[in-house]
Parts: structure tokens; C-alpha cells; sequence
């Protein structure tokens, strides 16, 4: 198999100087969790065992433990039989997930040639059926703790959300679901005026004024609840109660795992490119006046947001 050649973040190393880590979250159908976990076991080392009903790990591989298991929120649910009844009959739509440790770059390189077994051995993704929904997440360590490294790759994406789903669109049944919403342009907007130097607090604040929803492309809760509990506590997240975490979780890529044209670095090259734009301050400054121009006033012809921040990213020489 060929290594992919994912790239380094623009900041590759944390404050303390070690290599930022990125977890990774799969899900994927075709394939139950033995199979999954077992083939994990052969390939990368380390014993696969089964846990409670069918939940299963790898401990000890060559990239750190995995934990494989049925996505579905009625595992959680309090009521056993609804639970046991929705395991039965959502087994053919709903995914099986797999969570992986915090990954170095050699990590998910590793990781990639994995994917490129499961699809070998039949693995499903998003657009096999259109009752899939299926998601690539990927949660990429904080750089450091200073306002500059999480508020402005947070209006990096915001900035280039519409034209990313524009460009680069996920399958539309996961646009039609809920879990990857994107953010309110009112947001955007205010985000925009505050500018990449805003402190981390008026970021915050300006955040939850206009959602908790953790159903967006990208969701900012972990690490705001994890730097600023103060702020926003974890039981306030809608959509699940949060676990702080010093990371971003990206939630907008799709798992295409059986698309011999899709890899993991094709989604990884989606948060490259925040982070490539968060790295230039002056070009944030030019999208944040930009996006304020083109969205005010009536678009009687619809938004052009998307022309113009392709323009302006080809200018960069990132697009």
C-alpha cells in the first residue's frame, strides 16, 4: 500500500514543542465490529477484545488503542428494550464507529493504509446508499492555549464554509441532516467584525449568544468548555453533553470509504486549509472585510460569497 503524503499543519508542534496530534473518528458500514476490530488487530498489531454487548477494542496497536462500536444514540438511552429494538432495526443505516487514539502525522499515515484495507474487505461509506449519512471526523490538537490559535482558525472555517461546501459538497444526505449544520451567517458576521485578533472571550461569548448546538460543521464547544468552563458549561451543549478537550472537532467531512478516489487525506486537506488561511492574519483581515461587503445589503441574485472567496483564495495560492 502507498503511504499518503498527509501534510504537516502550518503549526506542527505545540507550545511545548511536541508534535500536535489529531483524532480520528470513523464511520462506516459493511463491515460489523468483530470483523472491523479483528482485521485492526492483524494489521496493526495489538489484541482485539469484545466489551459490553457488541462493542469491541484494539488495545495496544502500532497507532494507540481503537474503539469500535455501533454509532447510535439509543445505546445511551435509559430505556433497555428501546434501545435492544432500535439496535435491531437500525443495524442496516446506522454506522459502525471507530475512534482512534490521538494520532502523530506517522499515525494517520498508518491509519490511511488501514482504511485502504477496510475498503478491500468491503466497507461502505456515505454515498452507497441514500440512507447513509456517514462521517469522517477529525478532532486536530490545539496549537496552544492563546487566544490567536483557536479564534482564528474558528473564523478561518467560518469564513470559507460556504464556499468549502460549495466546492468540496458532502453527500446530500448528510447535508440534510441535522449534524452538520452550518453556522449562522449572523454569527459569521459578528465574528467577522470582532476580526482575528479578538480575544478568546468576547469569541466566546459571541459564540453561545448564537448557538450550543454541537451539530455544526465544526463544533467549537470541546474546546471552549475546555479552556473557559467559566463561560459555557458542559451540560449546555445541545446535542450531547460535552467532554472538554483541547482540540477542534471538524465534523464536516464525509466517510467515503468505498470510493477508490477518496482517502483520509482528502478530508485532511479540508482542515489544511483553515489552518493555512488562520496561519496568514493579513488574509483573514481581507476575507473578514470581504464577507462583510458581499453580505450586506439584498442579494437579489443570490450570494456571490463563494465566487469572491475563491478568488481571493487563489490570490493566496490555496485554493
Amino acid at each position: 500500500m502507498t503511504r499518503e503524503a498527509i501534510a504537516l499543519l502550518p503549526i506542527a508542534e505545540t507550545a511545548d514543542g511536541r508534535e500536535r496530534r489529531t483524532g480520528v473518528e470513523i464511520e462506516l458500514g459493511g463491515l460489523t465490529e468483530e470483523q472491523i476490530a479483528r482485521l485492526a488487530a492483524r494489521h496493526l498489531g495489538g489484541e482485539a477484545r469484545r466489551l459490553s454487548g457488541d462493542d469491541w477494542e484494539v488495545r495496544g496497536t502500532r497507532i494507540g488503542d481503537l474503539k469500535v462500536y455501533l454509532d447510535i444514540f439509543l445505546r445511551k438511552h435509559a430505556d433497555v428494550a428501546l434501545a435492544a429494538l432500535g439496535l435491531k432495526i437500525g443495524r442496516e443505516v446506522i454506522p459502525v464507529e471507530i475512534v482512534t487514539d490521538p494520532l502523530t502525522r506517522d499515525g494517520l499515515m498508518q491509519l490511511s493504509e488501514f482504511i485502504e484495507l477496510l475498503r478491500s474487505e468491503g466497507a461502505e461509506g456515505t454515498g452507497r446508499s441514500l440512507l447513509y449519512g456517514f462521517g469522517l471526523h477529525l478532532n486536530p490538537e490545539i496549537a496552544s492555549a492563546q487566544d490567536r490559535d483557536i479564534v482564528r482558525p474558528l473564523l478561518a472555517y467560518a469564513l470559507i464554509e460556504e464556499w468549502m461546501r460549495a466546492i468540496h459538497p458532502i453527500e446530500r444526505t448528510r447535508e440534510l441532516l441535522p449534524f452538520t449544520a452550518p453556522f449562522p451567517k449572523r454569527l459569521i458576521g459578528d465574528l467577522a467584525r470582532l476580526g482575528p485578533d479578538a480575544s478568546l472571550e468576547r469569541v466566546i461569548m459571541t459564540y453561545r449568544s448564537h448557538t450550543l448546538s454541537r451539530n455544526h460543521g465544526l463544533d467549537m464547544l470541546p474546546v471552549f468548555i475546555h479552556l473557559r468552563p467559566d463561560l459555557i458549561a458542559p451540560e449546555e451543549g445541545r446535542g450531547g453533553t460535552v467532554s472538554p478537550r483541547p482540540t477542534f472537532h471538524f465534523r464536516l467531512p464525509d466517510c467515503r470509504i468505498d470510493d477508490p478516489d477518496w482517502s483520509l487525506d482528502t478530508e485532511w486537506q479540508r482542515w489544511w486549509l483553515v489552518e493555512a488561511i488562520a496561519a496568514r492574519p493579513q488574509l483573514l483581515e481581507t476575507l473578514c472585510r470581504e464577507w462583510l461587503a458581499e453580505k450586506s445589503g439584498v442579494q437579489i441574485l443570490g450570494s456571490r460569497w463563494v465566487a469572491r472567496c475563491g478568488a481571493l483564495l487563489d490570490e493566496a495560492g490555496l485554493s
